[in-house]
């Protein structure tokens, strides 16, 4: 059972993409609780940071309810994403210290050990930490702002595709050759391998569509206000 209110928000996100909660499903804490085999306390934390993520919204007097996010808004979110991103891979390829790469290799070493050990999540967290890194490097306060405002929108999206079948090995390939951009120096390159690494078009958004579709349950935890 989830043992943080982080394992929760983990938890509820997987039954919300995954169609056992669903778009306008009241989440009932009590329910929940009792479910998790947890006080109420860590499952209103949960809901808080799944609301700052946008998968929630709360309606005064009335509740937290699941909110739709449409494959088109999707589909537009990670193409701003993917320029975001490719724009901190520019400004790192020219920004990088010898350290900075000694320290992105290493998170890189920790996403290939998550592949290996076949941990899906476990890999979603090293790459985001991955990611972070480069973000860093790339040295632009403003930008870092956007990207996690974004990134709150887009986490659950980009946890949940991880699952779709040898998504993660394409990803440790993608990000090696990201890695030989950034240590060649080689800016427009490594913002080319970065927009395609997040962009989802064409067939990985059809994965990912697949992955959200499946295990489609009845409603749970429907309230009507």
């Amino acid at each position: 059972m989830p043992a943080t209110p982080i394992d929760l928000r983990d938890a509820l996100e997987d039954r919300i993409l995954t169609g056992h909660i669903r778009p306008g499903d009241r989440l009932d804490e009590a329910a929940l609780a009792r479910d998790f085999s947890v006080s109420r306390t860590p499952v209103r934390q949960a809901i808080f940071q799944l609301a700052a993520t946008g998968l929630v919204e709360h309606i005064p007097r009335r509740g937290a309810f699941v909110v739709e996010i449409g494959p088109e808004r999707l589909s537009e979110m990670f193409e701003v994403m993917a320029e975001l991103e490719a724009l901190c891979a520019r400004n790192a390829a020219r920004r990088a210290l010898t350290d900075d790469l000694a320290d992105l290799g290493r998170r890189h070493d920790a996403c290939t050990e998550a592949a290996a050990a076949g941990d899906a999540d476990a890999y979603y967290y090293a790459n985001e930490r991955f990611h972070a890194a480069i973000r860093t490097i790339g040295g632009n306060a403003f930008l870092l702002q956007e990207i996690d405002r974004l990134q709150k929108r887009l986490k659950a999206f980009r946890r949940i595709q991880l699952r779709a079948r040898d998504r993660i090995t394409t990803s440790l390939e993608e990000h090696e050759r990201i890695m030989r951009c950034l240590i060649a120096g080689d800016a427009e390159s490594a913002a080319s391998e970065m927009r395609k690494h997040i962009s989802i078009q064409g067939d990985r958004f059809g994965d990912l569509m697949a992955t959200l579709s499946r295990d489609q349950k009845p409603r749970h935890y429907m309230k009507q206000a």
